[in-house]
């Protein structure tokens, strides 16, 4: 079910789903007016999701549910930096190799570990199935490298999504309060999952997409802003879905950084 939903989300993603529109134009392709539709909407598809008013449309609906949140933190917390990405292919150290969405994950949860006192940070990411190191480790390799203690820092690099992230952290916290740190557009499907089982999770939203600019310039970057946001669209219904089943905890430990 896993590789099924990365392999369904795809097709709602504006690259993929404009391409096969332009593919099945091509194959109807004898059935003019039924081409000239399908042209136009892959079109205007492309303009409004490449353009900042689409973009910001679609993220600014996720990204304004929860504000910036530098509210001083109890003794003894606990601060969860959800996972990203990173790239071993890159030379150089843990921080090189992160995705910028991982660095702007991991710059927060440090900011939110300063607020308290006896902090400890918790990095979730698994491998990818490509046998590589999981990304919990890299995340906690890069925290060492910015100052954190080695002892402060907890990993789960066998959670997959953001539904084992969960349940790892009920594992590891029950009911106790905790901040949860991850994009700011990924921070209410986060939420609602995390609360789902029982879990107290206080939002420190990160990584903001929407942004000022020009009305009639149609670029990359809001293509990529509009296909972060889609993304979190379609979690949210497979996260509705999943909900109606089950969700046990997993048997694994999570593991303490000591190296």
């Amino acid at each position: 079910m896993f590789w099924l939903k990365k392999i369904v989300s795809q097709l709602f993603m504006p690259v993929p789903l404009v391409v096969l529109l332009l593919l099945f134009a091509l194959v109807i392709l004898r059935n003019r007016k039924l081409v000239r539709s399908i042209l136009s909407i892959a079109v205007l598809l492309l303009v409004f999701l490449s353009s900042t008013p689409g973009s910001n449309l679609l993220s600014s609906q996720l990204e304004s549910q929860y504000p910036v949140n530098s509210g001083p933190i109890a003794d003894g917390c606990l601060v969860m930096v959800l996972g990203s990405g990173h790239d071993e292919s890159i030379s150089g150290t843990a921080i090189q190799q992160l995705s910028s969405t991982a660095l702007a994950r991991l710059s927060e949860g440090i900011r939110q570990f300063n607020l308290g006192r006896d902090c400890k940070l918790v990095f979730s990411g698994w491998s990818g199935g490509t046998g590589s190191r999981a990304h919990a480790e890299v995340m906690a390799d890069a925290a060492i490298e910015l100052g954190i203690p080695k002892k402060r820092i907890i990993t789960f690099p066998l959670a997959k999504d953001t539904i084992e992230e969960a349940q790892f952290m009920k594992w590891e916290v029950g009911t106790a309060p905790f901040r949860l740190v991850t994009s700011a557009s990924h921070m209410p499907r986060s939420m609602s999952t995390f609360a789902n089982i029982g879990l107290s999770p206080q939002a420190a939203p990160t990584d903001f997409i929407t942004r000022q600019g020009y009305w009639w310039r149609l670029d990359a970057h809001n293509l990529w802003s509009s296909q972060r946001a889609i993304h979190e669209y379609v979690g949210q219904l497979w996260f509705q879905i999943k909900h109606e089943r089950d969700i046990l905890l997993p048997n694994e430990n999570a593991q303490i950084v000591d190296r």
